[in-house]
């Protein structure tokens, strides 16, 4: 995490800056408010602004508002002045760190505003499909398109690519082309000079030369305007960018990572986005499954959502009973991971017994999960045998691992082979030919029970 320090680096502040820095934060520093906006306009990058409350807090906030610059602002005073830790607050501050400082409520505070803590959280086989290919490709510097629908940790992906690259330890900046104005969009991402339009007061520098050395994720790119999309081709293929009004290019050294929930052969089909722009951009395509197509990882990550909210509630953490992790894996998750990050945090919340029980876990209209039914009690436990034989396959080969899964998840899915392509992450027609080579092998297939569809 990026800390930009606002103000005078006296005793206390020096100190915070110190743990700050043990903490993990990258750490710089400026005197005043002017000098803030400044670094921010000229590229220097913060995730966060620890600001001296005897600054005008309001007035820094102003400023950077008024070069859409949105960094949160966390303030710190001596002695804690209830009044004027008020008025910070007040004035835009997020929160209020007194000095002399705390090194376990800095750290606190730093990962409670900076919301870095985003770690991966994978059971399913399907998902550890897609962590392996991109453990694979992200020492390179290939272009990564990343695709799913909306909720399924599309950035979580991306951050973890970056992390893993050789570009780890420089710049991550992501950009949300979905959230930005179009007529704005392109001041953001090439930055601008001062008078290249009204409102222009000063060199801006956009996010391609923030990232530069580092990894820049355009977010939701398929919602960027079309004449945009050219000059973007350009700049990732010729690694310069134009600031708008700018009279010479500029070099920039990044990675480029993108996202998209909509499929964008088809919008090229349609003419809402540029073909090569598409071969430049999907070099490597990593397409995230959703939530309902990895059973696996629901009750991990409804777990690991549980111990994040009761602590950040200061609540106990209780355990799961079997009805609600019964309705967990059953449900659909329209909203993927969000969907279930939310709903475990309302849980948390609502629970009043020894356990999470059923009737805590709700949807955002308040209803509760509905319950699982027969078919979807076959889907959790052959989920669940399907995690269980993952753990067992030391000392063999990956053909010996791959032909005791399928078999073991078909035996649990009471012979449906639709069923356990579903579980497995692969297609229906990959399965049936996986099945004839085992039949022909002289390996006892199951065959499909009564009940059971073979589809």
């Amino acid at each position: 995490m990026r800390l930009l320090v606002v103000g005078k680096l006296s005793g206390q502040l020096s100190t915070a800056v110190k743990m700050a820095m043990s903490a993990g934060a990258k750490v710089s520093h400026v005197e005043t408010i002017e000098a803030a906006t400044h670094a921010l306009r000229a590229g220097q990058g913060a995730d966060l602004l620890m600001v001296d409350y005897d600054l005008d807090i309001a007035g820094l906030i102003a400023a950077n508002q008024l070069e859409r610059i949105h960094v949160a602002v966390v303030a710190c005073g001596i002695a804690a002045d209830p009044k004027r830790a008020a008025d910070a607050i007040r004035a835009g501050a997020k929160e209020f760190i007194p000095l002399p400082p705390d090194a376990t409520l800095i750290a606190a505070v730093l990962a409670a505003v900076s919301d870095d803590n985003r770690p991966m959280v994978v059971r399913d086989p399907s998902m550890q499909a897609v962590i392996t290919l991109a453990d694979q490709v992200a020492p390179s510097d290939a272009s990564i398109l990343i695709t799913g629908e909306s909720g399924v940790g599309k950035e979580v992906i991306a951050r973890y690519v970056h992390q893993k690259s050789r570009r780890a330890n420089r710049t991550f900046i992501s950009v949300n082309c979905a959230a930005i104005p179009e007529n704005l969009l392109e001041s953001e991402l090439f930055g601008h000079e001062k008078g290249a339009f009204t409102g222009a007061l000063a060199r801006r520098i956009g996010k391609f030369e923030e990232a530069n050395g580092g990894t820049l994720l355009l977010d939701e790119i398929s919602e960027m305007d079309t004449r945009l999309q050219a000059k973007l081709l350009r700049a990732i293929q010729e690694r310069e960018i134009d600031r708008v009004g700018g009279s010479k290019p500029v070099k920039v050294d990044i990675r480029i990572l993108a996202t998209s929930n909509r499929d964008l052969t088809l919008a090229v089909k349609d003419g809402s986005f540029r073909e090569d722009l598409l071969y430049r951009l999907n070099v490597v395509n990593l397409r995230i499954p959703s939530l309902r197509d990895r059973p696996g990882d629901v009750l991990a990550m409804a777990e690991f959502f549980i111990k994040k909210y009761s602590a950040a509630n200061s609540v106990a953490e209780k355990a799961l009973s079997v009805e609600a992790r019964r309705r967990l894996a059953a449900h659909r998750w329209p909203g993927n991971v969000r969907e279930l990050e939310n709903a475990m945090h309302r849980a948390v919340l609502l629970a009043v017994g020894p356990e999470i029980d059923e009737e805590a876990i709700r949807l955002p209209d308040g209803q509760p999960l509905a319950p699982a039914d027969a078919f979807t009690r076959t889907a959790q436990a052959a989920a669940s045998a399907a995690e269980v034989a993952t753990r067992s396959f030391v000392g063999q080969t990956v053909a010996e691992v791959e032909q005791t899964l399928i078999i073991e998840t078909l035996e649990h899915c009471l012979g449906n082979r639709t069923h356990a392509a579903n579980i497995l992450g692969i297609s229906i027609r990959t399965l049936r030919n996986k099945l004839k080579e085992y039949s022909e092998s002289g390996v006892s297939v199951p065959a499909p029970q009564m009940g059971a569809s073979a589809a």
